[in-house]
């Protein structure tokens, strides 16, 4: 239990509260790449700001504030310049910083104002990698976006599947922290939705021990099984929660990200982000983004969507959301199998008294040499059949498991 003070100071977001200040040092993904396929702007909401993405016919992204400066109109319906966005209303431009870069008539009739130097709309950098666009809304000089291997891995196939969540960040995040949920959410009430489907059960395992460790990234969460010695991959090796707002699990050849983004106080764009490697040379144009189907009652009959409660992506969101839009946790009673999210909540305050004193928090990353492939180690190297959490939706899926296929001479 942590006082209603606490609470607040490890779930606001919004710019101006310590947790807010903490979460804007980080690179956050907003968007897939592919989305621009036919489209040149997107509505984005990020650490409670508005904002407007948009990507120029040069190919650069920009993030910019919605409002044009002039007379206020949305920049949502920006036309595309070839450097550049350009207000619908009046055709003033503006570049990715936000300067503005065309004034038509006013520079017509008074060349020698220089007015459009004058004017200047907020802007934040963004940026494309792994099929991703990454947004940063911190102080300059930013630091580095994360080079994470598997994100930029060659001789992959990526896909990305997004829900946004009414509910806080950090109640998705600490679930991460939080291994004995698997044995009771994944395996035993699994076993009570298959019922409901009519399907075979799944094997409960039960936990005899969990541990956590701080590393130079995060957290590494490891578990034993009920049967298993220490030599087992989920306790010698675990897998990693990358600070702030990262779970990454799963074999190498089908690795799974989960970034918490947090929208508001009470919203959260989860990110499901997988990379299949299935061995040999494949190359892929474009990465596919898709919406994970919610987990919430039918509104109209009030009943689970037990078709959807069958995977772990629907499990979860449900144990997310119905804790409320902000968990309260003046009321929770914590036992031993949260040690995890003990530990992450210390060094969530940690790293906020960090940035209050100055200080870069965990994570952060400026040296080139260092981001050029940050090496990530799972419970799991060894090559399996693709499928990451959200795979049962994957619009790629089938392709990926013919070229998995394709590459080893087997039949997935």
């Amino acid at each position: 239990m942590i006082t209603a003070g606490e609470n607040r100071l490890l779930t606001q977001v919004c710019p101006g509260t310590p947790g807010g200040e903490l979460l804007r040092r980080y690179w956050h993904p907003i968007a897939g790449a592919s989305e621009f396929d036919d489209k040149f702007t997107k509505q984005v909401r990020l650490l409670g700001e508005d904002l407007v993405l948009y990507r120029d016919r040069s190919g650069t992204y920009g993030l910019i504030e919605p409002l044009c400066p002039h007379r206020r109109i949305n920049l949502l319906y920006g036309v595309p310049l070839e450097h550049g966005i350009r207000c619908p209303y009046h055709g003033w431009a503006f570049d990715e910083s936000g300067q503005c870069i065309e004034q038509p008539y006013e520079e017509e009739v008074d060349p020698e104002a220089r007015f459009k130097e004058k004017i200047k709309t907020k802007a934040y950098p963004a940026q494309e990698l792994g099929g991703l666009i990454w947004a940063y809304l911190g102080p300059q000089p930013a630091p580095l976006l994360p080079r994470w291997e598997p994100v930029v891995r060659p001789n992959s196939i990526r896909d990305i599947g997004y829900s946004v969540l009414p509910c806080n960040w950090l109640q998705i995040q600490e679930n991460s922290l939080d291994p004995v949920h698997v044995e009771w959410l994944h395996q035993d009430f699994a076993n009570y939705v298959l019922d409901h489907l009519g399907r075979p059960h799944v094997t409960v395992m039960p936990h005899q021990k969990i541990g956590f460790d701080v590393f130079e990234h995060g957290i590494r969460k490891r578990r034993q099984y009920k049967g298993d010695d220490e030599t087992a991959d989920n306790w010698r090796r675990g897998h990693p929660i990358l600070f702030p707002n990262t779970l990454v699990v799963g074999p190498q050849d089908a690795l799974n990200f989960q970034f918490r983004v947090p929208v508001d106080d009470t919203h959260t764009l989860h990110i499901f982000y997988t990379v299949y490697t299935p061995g040999g040379y494949v190359s892929q144009d474009s990465v596919p983004v898709f919406n994970i189907p919610s987990a919430l009652p039918d509104p109209e009959t009030g009943q689970p969507p037990w078709e959807v409660l069958d995977t772990a992506p629907g499990q979860d969101i449900f144990a997310w959301v119905t804790q409320g839009a902000i968990a309260d946790r003046t009321r929770e009673r914590l036992g031993r199998s949260d040690e995890g999210v003990i530990l992450f909540r210390t060094l969530l305050k940690e790293n906020i008294q960090k940035v209050q004193n100055g200080q870069e928090p965990m994570n952060t990353f400026r040296d080139p040499a260092a981001n050029e492939s940050i090496a990530i180690v799972t419970e799991r190297d060894v090559s399996v059949r693709p499928g990451g959490p959200a795979a049962k939706y994957s619009p790629i899926h089938k392709d990926v498991v013919a070229a998995w296929e394709k590459a080893r001479g087997t039949k997935a």
